[in-house]
């Protein structure tokens, strides 16, 4: 009996060992692409997805801020440049049911089986801006692909969600690998002319996000649009 307790005892030790290593090995991978305060759990999560999964730390771009040369900023959540384009992530993060349709500006969440709704602003055009802030930056942005992934992560089900547009794709985190291979398998290369530019000018937003009066005020611009019953990007 002794013999079975301390068996007991010592597997749950090695257990504890093994996850102990585990989270000591995801949080050195994280830091290879960006630090463990920024962004959101479910960003963080993708990340990790990606690293675990071949893709190249440097061609990962976590919180952007793209100065949108009026004294505002656009964040975005993931950037992630690929040979067949530029793949731009909005991450959410919700419960209950989602409803949408692309080209209507609210969307629902539904909660507590259909007696709790919020409304929130679509996330295609969401990040439908965000592209057009990226595409800003540089002439070669011009002939570029840009692809956007829309992530629900959480405990939320998408039940309606209509008139997607080509180039778009709204998944759970589990599907966002095969949506990033059938992009690289259906479209063709995209032509870069100069792919240092491309780096340097998403290097220069995730720097951008680093100053903390830049995030300061940007929540603070966030806040004022929604004072005003504007939709934020």
């Amino acid at each position: 009996m002794q013999f079975v307790l301390w068996l007991f005892i010592g597997l749950c030790f090695l257990v504890a060992l093994v996850l102990v290593l585990s989270e000591v090995r995801n949080k050195k991978l994280l830091e290879t692409v960006t630090k463990l305060n920024r962004g959101t759990r479910s960003e963080r999560k993708l990340i990790l997805t990606f690293l675990k999964n071949g893709i190249h730390p440097e061609a990962i771009f976590h919180d952007l801020y793209i100065n949108k040369h009026n004294g505002q900023f656009s964040q975005i959540d993931l950037v992630v440049p690929t040979k067949a384009g530029i793949v731009v992530f909005e991450v959410k993060d919700y419960s209950g049911w989602i409803f949408g349709t692309g080209y209507k500006p609210q969307w629902t969440k539904v909660l507590a089986y259909g007696k709790v709704k919020y409304r929130f602003y679509n996330p295609i055009m969401q990040n439908n801006k965000h592209i057009k802030e990226i595409r800003s930056q540089l002439k070669q942005f011009e002939g570029i692909p840009f692809y956007s992934i829309v992530v629900f992560d959480g405990n939320c089900e998408l039940k309606d969600i209509n008139f997607v547009p080509d180039g778009t794709f709204i998944v759970k985190p589990n599907r966002v690998l095969k949506v990033m291979d059938i992009i690289m398998k259906k479209n063709a290369p995209a032509h870069y002319t100069n792919k240092h530019e491309v780096i340097k000018v998403l290097k220069e937003a995730v720097k951008n996000g680093e100053n903390i009066n830049t995030q300061r005020q940007h929540m603070k611009n966030v806040k004022d649009m929604l004072g005003k019953d504007r939709i934020f990007d």
